[in-house]
């Protein structure tokens, strides 16, 4: 059994493919995927996916990336965590790498998503990215660790995932894991409590080996598994088990 806990099956890339993704997943033993918000225009058709299909589920927020759009407030976010599907707040944090100048708006934005998070005590989605020193900064000043949450698509230092750690966060792995490149990833992912470990997709991104360059969906996500699975030397099933138990508990969501 495998989960993937966060994917963007909403986006054009799956277009008239949900029913044939869905079935893809279970013939690959994917029993629940969580599809994430970027912006506020979308995220109805993230709604819509968890909606129709019994095994997805949503969150709410807006990814540090898009720049000139609707602002998130706390009180838009709480409305969109209402809803019975939703059961996280985020894509937030921030990435440093794609946009520069003054990014003040990106970490106010950050900073709202874990307000709203303590208010309606759904875990944090986080994406870090040539930021991660503001990103734990901010985290301990707004008090994410009431709340708790993910550190998706990991790729940053031990010490990073170990400041996220005391902060009671999980972390994520992608496909990158599996990538030649990857060595220094990968002892991250041995080191990482087995309780605290989860793996995604970031689906349509990021396909694991060997489908490297494609697009990526659930379904491949055992791929993932399989590469933490080799560097902690246990087997596929045992990460499958754990990470699963780890994102049901986590985002309370019924196995």
């Amino acid at each position: 059994m495998f989960v993937d806990s966060h994917c963007h099956i909403n986006f054009p890339d799956f277009a008239g493919e949900a029913d044939a993704l869905i079935a893809r997943m279970s013939e690959a033993r994917v029993t629940h995927a969580l599809c994430i918000s970027v912006t506020y225009p979308e995220w109805p058709s993230v709604v819509a996916l968890a909606e129709r299909f019994g095994n997805v589920y949503a969150t709410a927020g807006v990814h540090p990336d898009y720049e000139d759009i609707e602002e998130p407030t706390v009180a838009s976010l709480l409305e969109r965590a209402s809803h019975r599907k939703v059961q996280a707040i985020g894509e937030t944090g921030l990435d440093y790498y794609r946009l520069q100048g003054d990014l003040e708006w990106q970490r106010e934005r950050f900073r709202v998503h874990i307000r709203a998070a303590r208010e309606c005590g759904k875990p944090l989605v986080i994406h870090t990215r040539s930021a991660s020193q503001d990103t734990l900064r901010i985290m301990r000043e707004e008090r994410a660790d009431e709340v708790g949450g993910v550190m998706h698509c990991f790729t940053e230092t031990a010490e990073v995932a170990a400041a996220a750690l005391d902060m009671g966060f999980h972390i994520s792995f992608s496909g990158i894991v599996s990538f030649k490149s990857a060595a220094e990833l990968r002892e991250v992912a041995r080191a990482v409590p087995l309780s605290r470990l989860l793996i995604e997709t970031d689906a349509p991104y990021l396909a694991p080996v060997p489908f490297r360059g494609k697009r990526n969906e659930p379904a491949y996500v055992p791929h993932v598994a399989a590469a933490i699975a080799a560097v902690r030397d246990t087997d596929v099933e045992t990460i499958g088990r754990a990470t699963s138990q780890n994102f049901f508990s986590l985002f309370k969501i019924a196995p």
